[in-house]
C-alpha cells in the first residue's frame, strides 16, 4: 500500500497496545515495548514469558501470535516516522 500514514514509534506503540488489550487472546502482562520496520513490515517486540531456563511457555506462543497479528494488521496502514521526536 503506497499511502501509509507516517507515525512515531510512541504513537504506534499506543495503538498496538490498545489493540492487544482489546483482543480476545490478550494475556495479562502482554504488551509491545518496541517496534522497528524492515522492508515495510513493522516488527513488534516485548516480554515473551520464557520460563526460568529461558524456554518458551504457552504464553510465549500467545505473544508471538499477537505480535504477528499486529504486523499483519498495522504494516499496511503505517510506516515509522523518520523524524527524531
Amino acid at each position: 500500500m503506497a499511502n501509509k500514514v507516517e507515525i512515531s514509534i510512541n504513537e504506534l506503540l499506543m495503538i498496538a497496545n490498545q489493540i492487544i488489550q482489546d483482543h480476545k487472546d490478550y494475556v495479562e502482562g502482554m504488551r509491545a515495548t518496541s517496534v522497528t520496520e524492515k522492508d515495510g513490515v513493522l516488527i513488534f517486540k516485548g516480554e515473551y514469558f520464557l520460563d526460568e531456563d529461558g524456554l518458551p511457555t504457552a504464553k510465549t506462543t500467545a505473544v508471538f501470535n499477537m505480535f504477528k497479528f499486529l504486523a499483519h494488521k498495522l504494516s499496511p496502514e503505517f510506516t515509522l516516522s523518520t523524524l527524531l521526536v
